[in-house]
């Protein structure tokens, strides 16, 4: 597992979103981009974690910022997410996982003490020139737009 962090260049991606488009990186340069990884569309936290984002919306769009959310569940459990919850931003179905393992968030992971490998759920915020400005790997789910901004 790599370990990208503050400094580091971010890594080139394109995956399909939530209604088969392709979304690249560089459709992003000039904007601050917040990447975040979720373990999987509407469960419990990934749901309140994206609804926190929504909620907050217009403040990242005032800022200038783009908001991705990457998983890898298929295009159709994401684009159910999005339409559910309202979203106003893309999710990437990325389910042979190589934007998740770009940025190094698969790995080990513990659920009522199970080991189990899966996507650690980590946010990262680029800046307009395609750099890590910083990494939050401790996401407060029902409060993450506040870590952000």
């Amino acid at each position: 597992m790599t370990k990208l962090m503050a400094g580091d260049k971010a890594p080139e991606f394109s995956a399909k979103d939530q209604d088969g488009n392709t979304v690249k990186s560089s459709d992003f340069k000039g904007k601050k981009l917040v990447v975040f990884f979720y373990p999987k569309a509407s469960t419990p936290g990934c749901t309140a974690e994206a609804c926190n984002l929504r909620d907050n919306w217009e403040q990242f769009q005032q800022k200038n910022y783009a908001i991705l959310g990457v998983s890898a569940d298929s295009e159709k459990k994401q684009q159910n997410f999005r339409n559910k919850y309202e979203l106003p931003f893309p999710l990437l179905a990325d389910e042979d996982k190589e934007v998740i393992n770009a940025f190094g968030v698969w790995g080990p992971k513990k659920f009522m003490g199970k080991e189990y490998d899966g996507i650690n759920r980590t946010t990262f915020i680029i800046d307009e020139e395609g750099n890590i400005e910083e990494v939050i790997e401790k996401v407060k789910t029902k409060n993450h737009a506040a870590q952000i901004l």
